[in-house]
């Protein structure tokens, strides 16, 4: 299992919901950690139990539909002059739900898209190239398993384009110690799954941060949270060596 103390962890959507929890535990281990979020400010709360538990941490602020600023975001992370060994593409935008889904605009597909799946991928290729030449990295990346809703295309069809993304990624990466692969956090009650959502976040632990552990040199797999539900961390990556890519025989 990846010892991640004294490491920087990038975590996208870190100043709430799963993307704080991850943060903190992240932290929790030793972890120093730097969160994006929209604003400077929101992320105050969540630096201060992030240094409560002994770690670094900074924040970086940008608005993931819009790729100047993600661009900003990442020449300010790069000017820290830290070792990024590990992002949390956690981050994502549900536009909206359709109930005439036949109507669906376009600006559903082009929003959706830049939040889900640019932005997240931008941060790959910024920070892929790093890992492979240390020889050492992970980046998981965060989808959905939404599926057979109409009423949530431009949503589920960004997600699905981050997952055939990362397969791929992975496939190039596949036995090296710079692994990428995918989580699903499952219907969580956050600002994105809403009110109604039977599961609380604290669920998704460990399994949105299993992939960040993960020590098998493997890549491209789903790590769906709901997998390693009620498991210690140990357990988790026990687990995840057992799951495999699409493309492994």
């Amino acid at each position: 299992m990846v010892d991640v103390k004294g490491r920087w962890a990038l975590v996208t959507g870190g100043s709430r919901g799963i993307g704080r929890l991850s943060a903190l535990f992240l932290a929790e281990r030793g972890c120093n950690i730097i969160i994006q979020c929209r604003k400077i400010e929101h992320a105050e709360s969540a630096l201060a139990e992030i240094r409560a538990k002994g770690a670094e941490c900074r924040a970086v602020q940008a608005e993931l539909s819009d790729l100047a600023s993600v661009e900003k975001m990442l020449g300010e992370i790069d000017s820290f002059g830290l070792s990024i060994d590990i992002v949390l593409n956690n981050a994502g935008m549900q536009i909206a739900y359709r109930k005439d889904w036949l109507k669906t605009p376009a600006d559903d597909y082009t929003k959706s898209f830049l939040v889900n799946t640019t932005a997240p991928m931008m941060i790959c290729y910024h920070f892929l190239p790093k890992m492979i030449q240390k020889g050492f990295g992970r980046i998981v990346n965060t989808t959905s398993g939404i599926a057979l809703e109409s009423e949530q295309a431009g949503y589920s069809a960004s997600k699905a384009a981050l997952n055939k993304v990362t397969v791929d990624i992975g496939y190039k990466l596949e036995g090296t110690d710079v692994c990428i692969n995918l989580t699903d956090p499952g219907w969580c009650r956050t600002d994105l799954g809403g009110p109604n959502a039977p599961n609380a976040p604290e669920s998704a632990l460990p399994g949105v941060v299993v992939g960040a552990f993960v020590d098998d040199k493997k890549s491209g797999r789903l790590l769906g949270a709901g997998e390693f539900y009620g498991m210690t961390l140990e357990e988790a990556v026990e687990k995840a060596a057992s799951i495999k890519a699409p493309y492994s025989k």
